[in-house]
């Protein structure tokens, strides 16, 4: 028996060596375990090197295996014309009843242009970019435009994640499509100018089922799955504020409990319930039970047509009235249909702003009423604040001094508590009449109650030292 056992236990051995094996998937110039969907652009393969060949006014052409794959981790050494566009596809599939078989999921992104996205996910043909690199500026300077680039794509579960010259660009957390082929995409150009531009792929090696994720970095995760958490994002220290069945860690503004009517949690959505449109008049504002100072805060969020809501922050309870709780303010709103979107200054009620005080960026990308959002705070860094009170000059550290606003994965604004500049902005807005707006250390997160439904889901949060 022990003798049958070692041998089992020496088979197993032997096949998890084999699964963690590198496998070409190209050796020289053989291309029969490939297919070429989409367009015309052509392919040729020696010692191993594919080479991608643009021809004008054709659509975007695929080089895919024929072998699909779930979980793996993929290498391959990339070389673009800096003129053109390109990708490697994973997970992908091409369905007769998907778009007449066009080719559809997720892309690594190849790009030599000055946007520098190389290594983002995009999906291709269906929901566009799921990471795109504003969300991390050092993978942005990781490209060679003028040589060789090394990309490693790992591929575990719902994780996927993304380096471009052994520096970490994306880290996306999604079970849509969890396997399907890998493709060499040549992008379609329009003028005879840009045809006969070449990508190279070379070195192409996968190690399939049985591989180990690479150490976590602490990127920033775009998780699509409702109201989990990646190992990335718990290996960062991210908890659920939500998890989508019960209001565990939340109570009424100003109470100890939660409130009995005006919210309610229904197929994994917390829901703030329609009330005409009134400020904290039925069910009321809900905060956190914690307090925070330094933290990242995201969430998803859907407005109904014409919604008004808010996300606040640094919340005292002390301040206030009976309308709603006071404090910063991350604004949620339909600005196209709500008109607080024209009040205030130069559009510093609307989406993503900070309200009454900052607007956030014009090109701000949103989606419509219906459609979920994601918003994200930032709040990091300590500042000396310095104030004077009668004759005295008071002193204090305070943390939470850098505050950024992101929505959709884009930053739109971004300010400094505790400066001159911060305090002129608050002295003409409606918070001048509570003394200290703003400074204050910490405070609850807040969720409001303006009387017009809106959903939230995926709330989680980290505090950052």
């Amino acid at each position: 028996m022990k003798i049958r056992i070692s041998m089992v236990a020496l088979m197993l051995l032997a096949f998890s060596a084999q699964a963690q094996e590198w496998q070409l998937l190209v050796e020289g110039d053989d291309l029969s375990q490939w297919t070429r969907l989409g367009g015309e652009a052509t392919y040729t393969a020696s010692d191993g090197t594919v080479v991608g060949t643009t021809v004008a006014g054709t659509p975007n052409t695929f080089l895919a295996t024929n072998k699909t794959y779930g979980d793996f981790a993929l290498s391959v050494e990339v070389y673009v014309d800096p003129e053109i566009n390109s990708g490697i596809q994973i997970r992908s599939e091409s369905k007769s009843d998907y778009m007449n078989g066009r080719v559809h999921g997720y892309q690594i992104e190849i790009d030599p242009s000055p946007r520098a996205w190389s290594g983002g996910v995009y999906e291709e043909a269906r929901r566009g970019w799921l990471y795109p690199l504003s969300l991390n500026e050092n993978c942005r300077q990781a490209f060679n435009v003028d040589g060789w680039n090394l990309y490693y794509i790992e591929a575990i579960g719902p994780s996927i994640r993304t380096w471009v010259n052994n520096v970490p660009c994306s880290a996306l957390y999604d079970d849509l499509t969890p396997s399907g082929f890998i493709a060499l995409q040549v992008h379609s150009v329009s003028g005879a100018d840009m045809a006969g531009r070449e990508v190279r792929w070379r070195d192409i090696r996968i190690k399939g089922e049985g591989v180990g994720p690479r150490p976590w970095t602490d990127n920033y995760v775009v998780n699509l799955v409702p109201n989990t958490l990646s190992e990335q994002e718990k290996a960062q220290g991210f908890a659920l504020l939500f998890d989508g069945q019960s209001t565990s860690g939340w109570r009424g503004a100003g109470k100890e409990t939660f409130p009995e009517k005006g919210w309610r949690v229904e197929s994994g959505v917390l829901i703030v319930e329609a009330s005409g449109g009134a400020e904290a008049a039925y069910g009321g504002d809900i905060v956190t039970v914690n307090e925070y100072s330094t933290f990242e805060l995201s969430l998803d969020f859907k407005l109904s047509e014409g919604a008004n809501s808010g996300i606040k922050y640094f919340i005292t309870e002390q301040y206030g009235s009976d309308a709603s709780a006071i404090g910063l303010e991350y604004q949620l709103l339909d600005d196209a249909r709500h008109p607080d979107a024209t009040q205030g200054t130069a559009g510093n009620r609307t989406l993503a702003s900070l309200y009454d005080l900052i607007p956030a960026d014009k090109d701000k990308t949103v989606r419509k009423p219906g459609e979920w959002n994601r918003a994200r705070l930032v709040v990091i860094g300590k500042r000396l604040d310095e104030r004077v009170i009668g004759n005295r000059l008071e002193q204090k550290w305070f943390s939470g001094a850098h505050v950024e606003h992101w929505l959709n994965d884009r930053k739109v604004l971004e300010y400094e508590r505790g400066t001159q500049a911060f305090d002129a902005l608050v002295a003409r807005s409606k918070y001048v009449v509570w003394e200290g707006f703003g400074h204050w250390p910490e405070g609850h997160i807040l969720l409001q109650d303006h009387g017009d439904e809106t959903h939230f889901r995926s709330i989680k949060i980290r505090r950052i030292e």
